[in-house]
């Protein structure tokens, strides 16, 4: 009856070891194609915003989010730096963060297994839709010389909206995670998933929200 060494019946074997074969043929399969931490593809990502389509850059596949490249040494340059790693980048704040980009790597990669697990959608998708959704389109600066000083309402360029959804998700995840039982992993996927809903529970989405409201009376 037990054929094999391990004290199994062939029958106990195939079911118990179908799930192993899946994933070892999963992985073993050639294929070409770069997918982000060996799971998540970047094809058939969509920026639906045209104006962010030159911002949001997703036409250089990787497998990690750190590429080590040196997006910071000339102007704008940081607008062709992989998005997903700008979202790691913009972890390793709050200095006792600083440069610790491994273990940003690795919260990014539990948030979007989570964001995955939660939508079933691409958390790739999710992200880039999180990102055109969260940035201000309207903000207010100042204008005037001398004594009197006034504030007006400006349009936000493109690279500065995608500068400040990211920005105001970590703070949001940051904020969120800090003194709390959820991982920061949770709150940055959970960021992620209602800033790409347009949900008011995320703290970019408040933050645009007031950002436009402020700017909508300097008009």
């Amino acid at each position: 009856e037990y054929d094999n060494d391990n004290g199994y019946s062939d029958e106990e074997n195939y079911f118990e070891g179908e799930e192993v074969v899946e994933r070892q043929r999963y992985f073993l399969e050639p294929s070409n194609e770069v997918l982000l931490f060996n799971q998540y593809t970047f094809q058939d990502i969509v920026v639906e915003d045209s104006s962010l389509r030159d911002y949001i850059s997703i036409k250089n596949p990787q497998y990690i989010s750190h590429t080590a490249g040196r997006y910071s040494i000339k102007r704008f340059r940081k607008a062709q730096c992989p998005i997903v790693e700008r979202l790691t980048n913009s972890l390793m704040m709050g200095g006792r963060n600083n440069g610790k980009k491994l273990k940003a790597v690795r919260i990014v990669k539990h948030a979007f297994e989570i964001i995955a697990l939660l939508t079933g959608e691409n958390p790739i998708q999710v992200f880039v839709d999180a990102v055109i959704n969260g940035g201000p389109r309207e903000d207010s600066t100042r204008v005037g010389s001398a004594g009197a000083v006034r504030r007006q309402s400006v349009d936000v360029s493109p690279l500065r909206r995608v500068n400040l959804s990211i920005y105001y998700m970590t703070q949001g995840a940051r904020s969120s995670a800090f003194r709390s039982i959820k991982t920061i992993s949770e709150c940055l996927a959970d960021e992620i998933i209602n800033c790409s809903k347009n949900s008011v529970n995320s703290f970019a989405i408040k933050k645009k929200l007031d950002t436009e409201r402020i700017a909508l009376s300097n008009r």
